[in-house]
């Protein structure tokens, strides 16, 4: 598994974020039986950098918590199925490392701390909870409809809990 970590953003972070994000990363694929190992690029940015990928990606001109970026079309949430077929190699993988490209996490770190003092948990709560949001969407979910959101929802909060990251 390679993870391409870029921290833009100002702000010190206490903790070893890559060590905990690797682990959050890890634990999703192994939840959502990802049968491949996988590339994903993560960014910690601060309100103005996410704003400005908003603004650009999603003509929303706001800041948010984070982005996603998908690198790959599911036919359904989960399913690598369909990446067994000759074409889907050369369009998901990485040709040097045979790794599959799942896409691109932004967070705004400045925006997670904000989140964590709200929610009354830590940032390492708040951050890796981002960090699990996103990998979902990565894999194809999201939460347009209400049984999408708590299908997303119980897949995030049973990999955290697992983790032994828990609301504090």
């Amino acid at each position: 598994m390679t993870i391409l970590f870029d921290k833009d953003a100002e702000d010190e972070l206490s903790f070893d974020y890559e060590a905990l994000l690797t682990k959050v990363i890890r634990n999703v694929l192994e939840a959502e039986h990802c049968p491949y190992e996988c590339e994903v690029n993560l960014t910690l940015t601060d309100n103005e950098g996410i704003r400005a990928l908003n603004k650009e990606f999603r003509e929303l001109d706001a800041p948010t918590d984070v982005l996603s970026f998908p690198m790959i079309d599911y036919d359904s949430p989960g399913d690598f199925s369909h990446l067994d077929e000759p074409l889907a190699k050369t369009k998901y993988f990485n040709l040097e490392s045979g790794e599959l490209l799942l896409g691109d996490i932004v967070i705004s770190v400045e925006r997670a701390k904000e989140q964590a003092k709200e929610y009354g948990h830590s940032l390492e709560r708040e951050i890796s909870f981002l960090t699990a949001h996103s990998m979902l969407h990565l894999m194809g979910y999201d939460h347009m409809e209400e049984d999408e959101r708590e299908l997303m929802e119980e897949k995030q909060e049973k990999i955290l809990q697992d983790m032994g990251i828990t609301r504090e």
